[in-house]
């Protein structure tokens, strides 16, 4: 029978600032099991790493000029969303930008949410060498091998509202592959992939909250094992949407 999963907001992290341990202080709250899968939202890793930027420093080039005077937002801010970015998908009505990791994301993931005013904060630059870091350092401090999924909260096409998305993710596939399996009637799976990743980074930004909650950390315990792959995201060639985006755009 399988065990009932276990799902522990972290309470009482301070507000982060650069330099902290976040794992630390993750560990230091929360007492940590064998198997456990720590979700942590990107802009607590990214303001404990420095990955901010005052307003004030930033220059806009003509580009952010005119897309700032397209979209209505100060061209600082449009700035750092060019410079974080790898490839503009799309201009308007908002941003829609490729990062060098593969994600793709509404203005690139910058963000003025949880920092200080005059400040913009960014995704982390590696977000999967940034889950292995943070795996190792819990494995460091408890001896404990535990996964780890970096979140995003983003968007979705065809739907209102956000959901968590993961980014990087460490002691974990990404996806949950049932091809070749079969289903209650026998039949063979053919296309089924399970991006159980995203899933759990999902729930976790229901717990974490989108305003005040202060809970930037959650951990899943009893989650069953699965086997698979980390391919997740589409290619350039297999990304239809991205393709039509493109030419529209180009």
């Amino acid at each position: 029978m399988t065990e009932p999963i276990q799902i522990i907001g972290v309470q009482g992290l301070p507000l982060i600032k650069k330099g902290d341990d976040v794992a630390a202080l993750i560990c230091d709250r929360v007492p940590l099991g064998e198997g456990d899968i720590i979700c942590i939202a990107s802009t607590i890793y990214s303001k404990a790493k420095g990955y901010t930027r005052p307003l004030s420093e930033i220059t806009p080039s003509e580009r952010a000029i005119r897309l700032g005077a397209l979209n209505g937002e100060d061209p600082r801010f449009v700035q750092a969303v060019l410079d974080a970015s790898t490839d503009i998908i799309m201009e308007h009505p908002f941003i829609l930008s490729e990062l060098s990791f593969g994600h793709i994301g509404v203005r690139a993931g910058v963000d003025q949410s949880n920092i200080e005013d005059g400040m913009v904060i960014f995704l982390p630059p590696d977000p999967m060498k940034s889950a292995d870091e943070v795996r190792g350092r819990i494995r460091e401090i408890t001896g404990k091998n535990t996964g780890i999924i970096i979140t995003d909260t983003c968007g979705r096409s065809f739907r209102r509202g956000q959901t968590g998305n993961a980014i990087g993710w460490s002691g974990m596939q990404a996806i949950r592959d049932f091809r070749g399996d079969t289903d209650l009637f026998g039949h063979v799976l053919k296309i089924t992939e399970e991006a159980v990743v995203d899933e759990i980074a999902g729930f976790s930004n229901f717990v974490m909250g989108e305003s005040n909650n202060g809970v930037p950390a959650v951990v899943f315990r009893g989650c069953p094992k699965w086997t698979g792959h980390d391919n997740l995201y589409f290619s350039g060639e297999e990304d239809i949407t991205r393709r039509v985006l493109k030419k529209e755009w180009s």
